[in-house]
């Protein structure tokens, strides 16, 4: 089985593909949490591919610049994320994040992201 650190390289290889909706099927647990700062978590696969869904078309497009850095430290893992937001009007909304994993077997099962939610557009 492959380490927590070759997990999250995959990962951020993937999502910086482009590939979000077959990420989330990948990495992340049957009934992974996914919660936005401190908004009530989405519990559940079914429940994160559909909200991954529902952004997705909420959107024109998403721009990932890079993962800024990721550190791991046994089963927990911390990716900074820089993203651009382009709005259906054409306008940017970018967003720096930090998502905090716990990784078990593989998988995230539970995920929290932290960012300034005055500087971006609520999206999910």
């Amino acid at each position: 089985m492959s380490t927590v650190r070759e997990r999250v390289q995959a990962l951020i290889a993937m999502a910086e593909d482009g590939k979000f909706l077959e990420a989330i099927q990948e990495f992340y647990a049957e009934n992974a949490t996914m919660q936005e700062n401190g908004r009530p978590p989405r519990i559940g696969l079914a429940a994160l591919l559909e909200n991954e869904r529902r952004v997705l078309q909420s959107i024109q497009e998403i721009r990932i610049n890079r993962a800024e850095s990721f550190v791991v430290d046994g089963n927990r893992s911390a990716i900074n994320w820089i993203y651009e937001f382009i709005d259906h009007e054409g306008r940017f909304h970018p967003r720096d994040e930090i998502a905090w994993q716990l990784w078990c077997d593989g998988k995230i099962v539970e995920e929290r992201f932290y960012y300034d939610p005055a500087r971006t557009v609520q999206l999910s």
